[in-house]
């Protein structure tokens, strides 16, 4: 099990979406927290939120995680001001949401450096501490766009499944070099934060849109548990079963369940902050 009371959790795009719902649900259970995000103002209202909420002060930085040079100084920051970090939870991400040839070179490099560099920036600058204490907990919130392709998110898919990657390789260093530390893969579908605003499902009962309160009370249920993977809904499970088929299969099975037309009327949310689905800013999460 690990105790969130009286850790201290370190919260990538937590302005907003899931991330700040995650920092929410820590700090009732106890936990101090800390905010990272592009958009100081929000970050500074939820640090005010999950003060009033827990009692207890929380902890805000203006931080770009796809500028490592960005991430090293706040977390030498952090460390002087707060301590080590016990959670650390890379929520931050962007989503661009247009075909691969729509999409500029400056929006791909701007996924990949939120969805998949910063996780390489964040861990780095905060696992040796959690190494050197002999416990932590690193949360990736990556996607079911990480298991399986989807047309119009061809960037997105890539950084997240660029994610999983990394989580489990880590997982495997982790397991003998620091068995203390455990780390927790996050891969919903559709969370109906406002970053995939106009996404669709066909099968709602298969594929449901997924609430974002409900989304963030499951990732903190598992880090208490240690639960090394968490995907959401269940038939999320069964995509590597679905690899064994032909891909001729594969792609009708994709097409029946409507997953390549659900960005066709992709419209996401417009301004700054951490959950933007402009490339512009760090955003967060999940597809």
């Amino acid at each position: 099990m690990t105790e969130i009371a009286g850790s201290n959790v370190l919260v990538t795009g937590g302005a907003s979406g899931i991330g700040r719902l995650v920092a929410l649900d820590m700090a009732r259970l106890g936990a101090r927290i800390v905010i990272w995000d592009v958009d100081a103002q929000k970050a500074a209202a939820v640090a005010e939120e999950v003060a009033r909420v827990s009692g207890r002060p929380a902890h805000w930085y203006p931080c770009d995680v796809s500028n490592r040079e960005e991430v090293h100084r706040t977390a030498a920051q952090v460390q002087g001001e707060v301590g080590g970090i016990d959670i650390l939870v890379n929520s931050a991400g962007v989503v661009s949401g247009r075909s691969f040839l729509e999409c500029s070179d400056a929006e791909i490099e701007r996924t990949i450096g939120v969805n998949t560099m910063a996780l390489f920036w964040t861990c780095r600058a905060f696992l040796p501490g959690m190494i050197r204490a002999g416990r932590g907990h690193l949360v990736t919130i990556a996607s079911a766009a990480g298991v399986v392709g989807v047309a119009r998110l061809a960037d997105y898919c890539a950084s997240k499944w660029a994610a999983i990657g990394f989580d489990e390789a880590l997982r495997m260093e982790l397991r003998h070099a620091a068995p203390g530390v455990k780390t927790t893969i996050v891969c919903p579908y559709y969370v109906d934060t406002g970053m995939f605003e106009g996404v669709a499902t066909r099968f709602s009962w298969i594929l449901p849109i997924l609430k974002e309160q409900r989304v963030a009370q499951r990732i903190v249920r598992a880090v208490q548990r240690n639960r090394r993977r968490l995907v959401m809904p269940w038939i999320v499970h069964f995509v590597p079963l679905l690899r064994t088929l032909p891909l001729g299969l594969f792609d009708w099975m994709a097409d029946l369940l409507g997953i390549n037309r659900s960005m066709d009327h992709f419209v996401g949310r417009s301004g700054g902050g951490q959950e933007d689905a402009k490339p512009q800013a760090a955003g967060e999460e999940t597809s």
